[in-house]
């Protein structure tokens, strides 16, 4: 009980130190940029307008990995695949996977919950056009690689996305290749 309570801890503190992130300043100034000027649909919408952290149980098996926050998605709502058309996949086929406690993801008030999976991304920020720049890539490294430290159950990673699997690739490699082989 009181490694839990340890990783929901260091969690917390993860939360708070990805949310106050501004390595990026091309991410920082368009998703500020999105969340001031919004989508006529969402115009009456308080944009979230910040790094969004990973969602669910880090005591998991299960990393559920995707490039990004949607501009008008997650950096809307604040939580990962909700609010955009990714999530509109998503969560359905988590709920029909018996993963979600609902089919759809509207906002982080929307009573949510998945079990045994965490939902993360690449990088934190919205991209412009959907596509970060390999240092903003690598700018946001260190917080997956927390994540994935956390999750101490952690069986499969299911990268959506080429970005993703890139990432997962080399979070598998950076995460194991220390415990696993003498290095020179």
């Amino acid at each position: 009980m009181k490694l839990m309570e340890n990783q929901n801890r260091t969690l917390d503190s993860l939360n708070k130190e990805i949310i106050a992130c501004r390595r990026c300043p091309r991410l920082v100034e368009w998703r500020e940029y999105i969340a001031k000027t919004r989508k006529k649909a969402f115009s009456e919408w308080e944009y979230w307008g910040k790094p969004v952290t990973g969602f669910g149980d880090i005591h998991g098996q299960i990393l559920i990995l995707g490039l990004a926050p949607g501009a008008h998605g997650s950096n809307r709502t604040g939580r990962m695949f909700t609010g955009d058309a990714s999530g509109n996949f998503l969560y359905p086929a988590l709920f029909s996977a018996e993963f979600a406690n609902q089919k759809s993801a509207t906002s982080i008030d929307d009573n949510m919950k998945v079990k045994d999976i965490f939902i993360s991304a690449v990088c934190r920020c919205a991209p412009p056009n959907n596509k970060p720049t390999s240092e903003e890539i690598i700018n946001c490294r260190s917080y997956l690689l927390k994540e994935l430290a956390l999750m101490k159950n952690i069986k499969g990673i299911v990268a959506l996305g080429r970005i993703a699997f890139d990432s997962a690739i080399g979070l598998i490699k950076e995460s194991y290749v220390g415990k696993y082989v003498d290095q020179p």
